[in-house]
């Protein structure tokens, strides 16, 4: 769940360096959680607030040289590329869509797990991925994906 609501802020690697980040935060302040029915949406806020500190500090990230990369990503090319521009499609929608979606989606979340993680209520998950799911296809429609 932490990696879905960092992925609808930043970039796939920068996400992977933040969730370390999180989870040490929430490590430091465990003493300060109050209900361990609230961890989810606890670790949460703690994950967007990382993800903004990420975008406020705005430093620049070199682009990986292809020659250095590791074998196993130039498997299957199309592959990656279809699963980049659908993870690029996913943050391009608003935001109160997006993390539900990537938690459904990258995560394999329910709606109930997502309801407890987000402090969402179960009809308001319900209604971002059916908000969601419709603006996606619309994406890919446009896009020339059916």
């Amino acid at each position: 769940m932490v990696h879905a609501v960092l992925l609808a802020a930043v970039r796939p690697a920068d996400a992977e360096d933040l969730l370390q980040e999180v989870f040490l935060a929430a490590w430091k302040g465990m003493a300060g959680l109050r209900s361990d029915e609230q961890v989810g949406a606890w670790l949460a806020v703690i994950a967007r607030n990382a993800a903004r500190r990420f975008h406020s500090r705005a430093r620049p990230r070199p682009e990986p040289i292809p020659e250095l990369l590791p074998d196993r990503l130039a498997l299957d090319g199309a592959r990656v590329a279809e699963g980049t521009e659908m993870l690029e499609l996913v943050r391009a929608l608003p935001q109160a869509y997006r993390e539900t979606m990537l938690m459904r989606l990258v995560e394999g979340m329910s709606g109930p797990e997502i309801s407890s993680a987000t402090g969402l209520t179960p009809d308001s998950v319900r209604t971002n991925l059916s908000r969601g799911m419709k603006l996606l296809r619309n994406s890919l429609r446009k896009r020339g994906w059916t």
